[in-house]
């Protein structure tokens, strides 16, 4: 029987719809622990939410200073932040993005110094999070920089379809000059890595989408297909992996082909996340594959039309605490690694050749 790990929460924007999800996730009776939960926030803001959404008993929290003191049977609260926050749900403010980012900031230090073993990151608005401490497009960026991952995949996980993306948050005018037959085989790697390590997949089968409609139609509408994306296929195929494609969008979605795969990667944000959403919206979960910590999010946003009202749907933030737990266990299981998930850092480098430093842009 796997130990329980100790699995931190951040508590995303303060004024957004995480703060409510979490506090009614751990009020639930039949709500069971399969991991020690460490939320990152504030006395303050637990008080507010409590009141806001009326749950005078539950959930049963204790504030903590070290991770060394955590009940296993309690929401333990370590506070990120001393100061007082202006709490407005619903609005976006320079107070939110500096609650969300002080939460953040903790849980990485404490997994850095194994307080923990894994991270379910909520939401964040990334217009209030930007700055000089936080100069990135969203969580996968800054874990990636913090983490010193050099090849890394967002991957939209749900019970019947993996998504991940070469591109992320990225403008669409800007996605044919960034593929590169080096980053789509990178992405290639790291998610063929991923399938087998943290999801068990002993010979996974990966499909890769083309760029354009009807995957280029043998370059009458667009060249990346034959000059980018096929090579890198091939490539990929030369090393012993089962990739198959590139497909059309969306005829492969259309036809339910997403199916016969493991996994799915999109050459862009809303070519893979639109699908994914269709058909999982409520219960998806967004994962970081190839970081050397598991970290997982609900794949939703901020939410700030729903923010405090109590009426959120709770299931891909209950999928997310959950998957995190899993793909750890899952990983230590498949390396034999001790419970430090940064040992996966070092076992990377020692049996897999999928750093990416440097990719130049296509000309």
């Amino acid at each position: 029987m796997n130990q329980k790990i100790k699995l931190g929460i951040t508590a995303g924007d303060i004024n957004g719809v995480g703060m409510d999800i979490i506090l009614r996730i751990f009020s639930q009776d039949e709500f069971q622990l399969n991991y020690i939960p460490v939320l990152y926030a504030t006395p303050q803001a637990i008080k507010f939410y409590k009141n806001l959404l009326e749950l005078s008993d539950k959930p049963v929290y204790k504030i903590i200073k070290h991770t060394s003191e955590c009940d296993e049977n309690k929401l333990n609260i370590k506070v990120c932040l001393e100061e007082e926050i202006n709490i407005k749900p619903g609005e976006a403010s320079e107070a939110g993005g500096r609650f969300a980012l002080a939460s953040l900031k903790m849980a990485m230090a404490d997994i850095k110094d194994g307080q923990i073993n894994a991270i379910c990151t909520a939401p964040i608005d990334k217009h209030s999070i930007k700055g000089s401490e936080f100069p990135f497009n969203g969580h996968t960026g800054y874990l990636a920089s913090e983490m010193e991952a050099t090849n890394y995949a967002m991957l939209l996980v749900s019970e019947g379809l993996r998504v991940g993306l070469v591109t992320e948050h990225v403008p669409i005018k800007d996605v044919a000059g960034l593929l590169t037959q080096e980053l789509i085989l990178a992405k290639i790697k790291v998610i063929h890595e991923s399938l087998k390590i943290d999801f068990g997949i002993i010979k996974p089968k990966i499909a890769v989408l083309g760029l354009n409609p009807h995957s280029g139609d043998n370059g009458v509408i667009g060249q990346e297909e034959i000059d980018v994306i096929t090579p890198a296929i091939n490539k990929a195929k030369a090393e012993r992996m089962v990739v198959m494609g590139p497909y059309s969008a969306d005829g492969f979605f259309g036809n339910h082909q997403f199916s016969q795969f493991d996994a799915v990667l999109a050459m862009y944000h809303d070519q893979g996340l639109i699908p994914f959403k269709y058909m999982a919206f409520d219960d998806g979960v967004n994962f970081t594959a190839g970081l050397p910590i598991v970290r997982t999010s609900p794949d939703h946003g901020t939410a700030y039309s729903l923010a405090g009202k109590g009426n959120a749907n709770i299931s891909s933030f209950t999928n997310a605490l959950f998957l995190a737990n899993k793909i750890h266990n899952t990983r230590i299981e498949n390396l034999g690694l001790a419970k430090n998930p940064l040992e996966f850092t070092k076992y990377r480098k020692e049996k897999f050749s999928i750093g990416i430093p440097n990719i130049p842009k296509r000309e």
